[in-house]
C-alpha cells in the first residue's frame, strides 16, 4: 500500500522553467541579463551577516516604503514569494472547491496551475487574432461561479498590451464580485501612453465603488531579483487582508526584503537600463520584421513569434546556434531581450532559420 495523494495531480502538467544550457546565451527566461545594480549587491551582502535570523514574516518597512511610492495606504499592500506565489494565493482567497478563474489563453503558464493546485476549475478564453487579449469573449464567459480573472498586461507571453479604454470598459461590464487581476510583471518596460499603469487605473476604479479590481507587480523582472522572489499585491484592504490569511509565514526572506528596498533606493538608475531594454526590444523587432518573421508589438522585455507548427525547427535551430529560446511547441516562441551583443547572436541564428 502506497501513500494516497490527490489523483486530480496526476494530470497536471508541471511549470516549466526556461533552459539553461552551459555555455549558451539563455533567453528563455525574461531575466535581466545585467543582473541587480552594484548597490544591491552590496545590500544583499551586508545583510547576509543576520540570516540566523528570521525576517520580517509582515515585511512591515517595505510595506511602507511601497505604500509611500504607489500613493496607497498600507493596508493596500500585500507581499508575496515573488507574484506567482501571490497568484496562488489569490485563488486560495477568491475561490472555494470548483469555482472559477478565468484567463486567456495563451497567457502566463502559471495560472491554469495554481488554479488547479487550489482545488478551481479554469477557464481558458482564446487569444484574439492580433495575440492579445479577446475581452469581450471573456465577458461572455463569465458566469455565476466566476470568482476572479486574470488579466496579463503586458501578457506573458505575447507582449502584448491593452490599452486604458479598453480595461475601463471591461472592469465597467465584470460583475461587481468578481475579481479582477491586473497582472503587471512587465510594468516598467511599457513605453506605450496608452498602456495604463494597474496602480492609478485600480485607485479610480476603488474611488468610483469598483472594489472588485486588484494589481500584482514583482520585482524579478526590471529589479533583477528573479533569485530572491519578491512581489507584491495592491488591492482593496478586503482582498490584501485575506492574502495575509493565506500567505505561508517567513515566505518573503530577509536579503530578498533588504534587496527590494535598496532596488526601489536605486529606481532612476534602474529605469534608465529598462529604457535602454526597450530600445534594443524595437531594434531586435525591426530587425525580425525586416527578416519576414510576424512580431506582434511588443510592451515587455521580449518578443512574440508566433511559428506553429515552425515552432520546434525554431527551438532546435536556435539550440544549434547555443541560443535558449522559450518555445511553446505548436504555437510560437518567447525570447528574451537580452545585452546588445546576446541579442546579435540570436538575430543572426534567426537569420539563418530557413525552415
Amino acid at each position: 500500500m502506497t501513500v494516497r495523494t490527490r489523483a486530480d495531480l496526476a494530470s497536471l502538467p508541471s511549470y516549466v522553467p526556461g533552459k539553461s544550457i552551459p555555455g549558451a546565451i539563455k533567453l528563455a527566461s525574461n531575466e535581466v541579463s545585467a543582473g541587480p545594480l552594484p548597490s544591491v549587491v552590496k545590500a544583499i551582502s551586508e545583510a547576509a551577516a543576520s540570516i540566523n535570523r528570521y525576517p520580517d514574516s509582515g515585511a512591515v518597512e517595505l510595506t511602507g516604503r511601497l505604500a509611500d511610492k504607489l500613493g496607497v495606504p498600507a493596508d493596500h499592500l500585500a507581499i508575496g514569494c515573488g507574484s506567482v506565489t501571490l497568484c496562488q494565493q489569490l485563488v486560495q482567497a477568491t475561490c472555494a472547491d470548483g469555482e472559477e478563474v478565468l484567463f486567456a489563453w495563451r497567457s502566463f503558464e502559471a495560472y491554469p496551475i495554481v488554479t488547479h493546485v487550489a482545488g478551481a476549475r479554469q477557464i481558458r478564453v482564446p487569444l484574439n487574432s492580433e495575440h492579445t487579449h479577446d475581452l469581450d469573449a471573456m465577458l461572455a464567459a463569465i458566469t455565476p461561479n466566476t470568482r476572479m480573472v486574470f488579466v496579463c498586461n503586458p501578457n506573458n507571453p505575447t507582449g502584448t498590451a491593452l490599452r486604458t479604454e479598453e480595461i475601463e470598459a471591461f472592469i465597467a461590464k465584470v460583475p461587481r464580485d468578481v475579481l479582477v487581476v491586473l497582472d503587471e510583471a512587465y510594468k516598467e518596460f511599457v513605453d506605450d501612453a496608452h498602456v495604463p499603469d494597474g496602480v492609478e487605473l485600480a485607485k479610480q476604479q476603488w474611488a468610483a465603488g469598483h472594489n472588485n479590481v486588484a494589481v500584482l507587480r514583482t520585482f524579478s523582472k526590471a529589479y533583477g531579483l528573479a533569485g530572491l522572489r519578491i512581489g507584491y499585491a495592491v488591492a482593496p484592504p478586503v482582498v490584501a487582508d485575506v492574502l495575509r490569511k493565506v500567505y505561508v509565514p517567513f515566505s518573503v526572506n530577509a536579503l530578498a526584503q533588504v534587496a527590494a528596498m535598496a532596488s526601489l533606493d536605486a529606481e532612476d538608475e534602474l529605469m534608465v537600463r529598462c529604457r535602454a531594454i526597450v530600445a534594443e526590444r524595437g531594434r531586435v523587432r525591426g530587425e525580425l520584421l525586416a527578416m519576414g518573421f510576424e512580431v506582434p508589438e511588443t510592451q515587455a522585455n521580449f518578443v512574440w513569434l508566433p511559428l506553429g507548427e515552425r515552432t520546434a525547427a525554431f527551438n532546435e535551430h536556435c539550440l544549434a546556434h547555443k541560443i535558449v529560446v522559450r518555445a511553446f511547441v505548436g504555437e510560437g516562441a518567447r525570447v528574451t531581450i537580452g545585452e546588445p551583443d546576446e541579442n546579435d547572436a540570436f538575430l543572426a541564428a534567426a537569420r539563418a532559420f530557413t525552415s
